[in-house]
């Protein structure tokens, strides 16, 4: 998330009534969370098994709850007892939820040859490009930006909130979301899907990817172009997924994984490590496909095996 107005460290830690140590006048330009970071940006960490990962990151300002860290050189922290809430205080504050009651909301900016079913939902500030279409009860969320020559099939909902909470002693709280979704032309989305929008960057589908109903996107994650999606395909957050990949139903796709470009996954496969592109994937933990086969074809033997030992 860009800020309108660039503020210094000192600035920032005053509005959240915290301390800030190191540079102090460094110019921050964006709030963004660590998987979207750019240099200019202030990032927040608040375990310490990802402290050394935040500090040596290309942000230049961290909001940490350990006032006795090493700052490296040329950046600063904001000392908070709650780096979470207080990254959602400035999220909140410069990127404020707004709502709108009625079926159209404000500053859209539609093609004049799309079509735009009369009960769908059209958030404020989104962009749809020429020869779209927009099926029934779609809903589309605030500052998505959606190509030409894009279909969006029934129910569908683009934009949802991150699914990003901290857990506390005695209630999960969310993270503040004010990214948005990006798609790109010659795009179809089946019916009953949801693209959920970026923590405070984007969630992109790009050029002529296709994918089947029920299909979920997580935030912040990036699908290639070409790909394919069958019914059901599930995908977390902040995955990055190459031109050109093929997912089968019900796929399964982990957080902060990297899937080849040209990869295909068969169906009810479940990725937990990042694959290599140009081959075929099955099972759960995922493995190439033939070894995969051979080894659930030794499996079936075991029982006859066992008996012969016995």
């Amino acid at each position: 998330m860009k800020l309108i107005n660039s503020l210094s460290v000192k600035q920032l830690a005053k509005f959240l009534e915290c301390s800030s140590f190191g540079n102090e006048n460094i110019i921050i330009r964006g709030i963004n969370e660590i998987h979207k970071v750019e240099k200019g940006d202030l990032i927040f960490v608040d375990h310490p098994k990802y402290f050394d990962k935040a500090l040596n990151s290309i942000a230049s300002a961290i909001i940490i709850n350990d006032s006795t860290v090493t700052i490296p050189k040329g950046k600063a922290i904001i000392f908070s007892k709650d780096p979470f809430e207080s990254f959602n205080k400035l999220t909140n504050h410069f990127s404020p939820s707004s709502y709108n009651a009625s079926m159209i909301g404000n500053n859209i900016n539609i093609g004049s040859t799309s079509f735009i079913h009369q009960s769908a939902v059209i958030g404020n500030d989104v962009t749809i490009g020429e020869n779209c279409i927009i099926h029934a009860n779609v809903c589309i969320y605030d500052h998505s930006e959606i190509g030409n020559n894009v279909t969006i099939h029934a129910g569908t909902v683009i934009g949802a909130n991150a699914f990003y909470y901290k857990k506390y002693e005695t209630e999960y709280s969310p993270m503040h979301s004010c990214g948005k979704v990006i798609i790109e032309d010659y795009v179809e989305i089946g019916a009953l899907s949801c693209i959920d929008r970026g923590v405070t960057g984007e969630t992109i589908v790009k050029k002529g990817t296709k994918m089947d109903n029920q299909v979920h996107i997580g935030h912040d994650t990036v699908i290639g172009e070409n790909c394919l999606f069958a019914a059901q395909v599930g995908i977390a957050g902040c995955v990055t997924i190459e031109d050109n990949v093929i997912l089968w139903g019900q796929v399964g796709v982990a957080s902060n994984l990297t899937i080849g470009k040209g990869a295909v996954v068969l169906g009810q496969s479940g990725l937990n490590k990042s694959i290599d592109g140009n081959k075929t994937y099955f099972g759960s933990p995922v493995s190439e496909a033939r070894s995969k086969f051979k080894e659930i074809a030794a499996i079936r033997k075991l029982p006859k095996i066992i008996e012969t030992l016995s």
